[in-house]
């Protein structure tokens, strides 16, 4: 069952809405592997070609607004595309490893996952893990929302500079009003998010119209204000890569989100999984890629963090791509928020070891409070880092863990369990989670050292 789950659909009595339940991250308070599997049975499971979409979705989002900086960072596309491709190794491998271990602990949550293969403790540091992840990554939504809405108003207000003048054209009103009237606190204090399926159908189409329609086509047909700056043949040093490593992590950071995917498929094998994660991560690549090439050479090291704020605040396809993003992003901050609020619920239940009858009476107060102190503290914060690009250095490290450490952590347990045969194979497979894990743990600390030496310098 989910955490938030009235007394009546305990026994079955109630709505059978198990489509529009969030299934992304459920409490490990609960049992859900006996609904799961009617609700499998019932529909038939999940298609390999549904599966692809799904997980392009979740891998596709605001991230991509920064991969032209990434580049930029990385010291110039050969650099950024290198790196995209030895990643994809890991990615594609940690997606995999997720799906194997998935069905040998026949558990459906990444969380849940990582406790059984694991232990506790590596668990519960997973779940504290996601918990900053999304709380991060609703505090770039709230950014992006203030950099599409400054040149929103500037382009209503015929003014390059981004800046109106008026009170209410402020950066910091306008998030704030966004935030609370427009449907992202509403959205975020009900307990079933049931709108995922519209909001992903938004996001699908502000991705792929903001890839092939602005950035490919406005860099093969350039605006006359826009002037490339100096676009340079090659990494300045070898070490320059390693910026663009939290941006790469970032945009393709969906493992957390797909273990519940591999285990809705009809054909819960390894096999048409590992082509699923295939298939969906070179697509991603694909959209990525040109968004990031593109972009780059549109604007050259002038590339802002957001490639949109880079464009003419007046031109009118940017604009739709910009009111393209607020829909999505404004959409989006709900889902990440109820996962993050799905494991801070689980962690509290274990931590007070309540029984579920009390904590269904207590239910609805904890979440309106869990909501209002996770709403009001992203919001104070996107309200004073301008900059997106902080917020993904910081939280792209985190990503990392995702991708790599835990997934190896996993793969490792899972063989060492094996006792009867000790192949080459199963050496290998050793050594390959041992690698994977040493990467993960290197990124992470590079990344977010580097990051909080670059806040505290500035």
């Amino acid at each position: 069952m989910a955490i938030n789950t009235d007394v009546v659909d305990w026994g079955g009595v109630g709505r059978n809405d198990s489509g529009e339940r969030a299934w992304l991250l459920q409490s490990p308070s609960v049992e859900s592997d006996l609904r799961l599997e009617v609700d499998r049975r019932r529909s038939g499971g999940v298609s390999s070609l549904g599966a692809v979409f799904i997980v392009v979705n979740a891998a596709l989002g605001a991230g991509l607004l920064n991969f032209p900086a990434a580049f930029n960072m990385a010291g110039g596309v050969t650099a950024g595309v290198m790196l995209q491709m030895f990643m994809l190794i890991f990615i594609i491998s940690g997606l995999v490893i997720l799906g194997y271990c998935s069905q040998v602990s026949n558990e459906s949550t990444y969380q849940e996952v990582v406790r059984a293969s694991c232990g506790k403790v590596t668990g519960v540091l997973c779940e504290v893990a996601i918990a900053v992840y999304t709380f991060g990554t609703c505090i770039a939504f709230f950014i992006v929302i203030g950099d599409q809405l400054d040149r929103l108003i500037a382009a209503a207000g015929h003014e390059a500079d981004g800046m109106v003048g008026h009170w209410y054209t402020d950066r910091k009103f306008n998030i704030a009003v966004t935030a609370v009237s427009l449907i992202i606190l509403p959205l975020s204090i009900p307990k079933e998010i049931g709108f995922q399926k519209y909001a992903s159908a938004l996001s699908v189409m502000g991705t792929w119209y903001v890839r092939t329609i602005v950035v490919i086509i406005k860099y093969m047909w350039p605006d006359k204000e826009v002037t490339p700056s100096y676009v340079p043949a090659s990494s300045a040093s070898w070490t320059a890569v390693f910026n663009a490593m939290p941006t790469i992590c970032f945009g393709f950071q969906c493992h957390v989100s797909c273990v519940p995917v591999f285990d809705s498929m009809s054909r819960k094998e390894i096999k048409p999984w590992g082509v699923v994660v295939t298939l969906s991560m070179i697509i991603c690549l694909f959209v990525y890629t040109g968004t990031g090439v593109c972009g780059y050479l549109t604007f050259g090291s002038n590339v802002s963090q957001d490639v949109l704020m880079s464009y003419p605040p007046d031109d009118i396809a940017v604009a739709i791509a910009r009111v393209f993003i607020v829909i999505c992003v404004v959409t989006s901050y709900p889902i990440l928020h109820f996962c993050g609020r799905a494991v801070i619920e689980g962690l509290w239940l274990r931590f007070q070891g309540e029984q579920v009858e009390v904590c269904v009476r207590r239910e609805r107060r904890r979440r309106i409070l869990q909501t209002l102190v996770w709403f009001v503290v992203t919001l104070v914060l996107a309200l004073f880092i301008p900059d997106i690009g902080r917020v993904i250095s910081l939280i792209g490290g985190l990503a990392a863990c995702f991708i790599f450490v835990f997934p190896g952590l996993c793969l490792i347990q899972a063989k060492l369990s094996e006792t009867d045969n000790r192949s080459a194979s199963w050496h290998g497979l050793v050594v390959f989670g041992v690698v994977m894990v040493t990467i993960g743990a290197f990124i992470f600390g590079l990344t977010t050292t580097n990051s909080i030496y670059k806040d505290i310098v500035s």
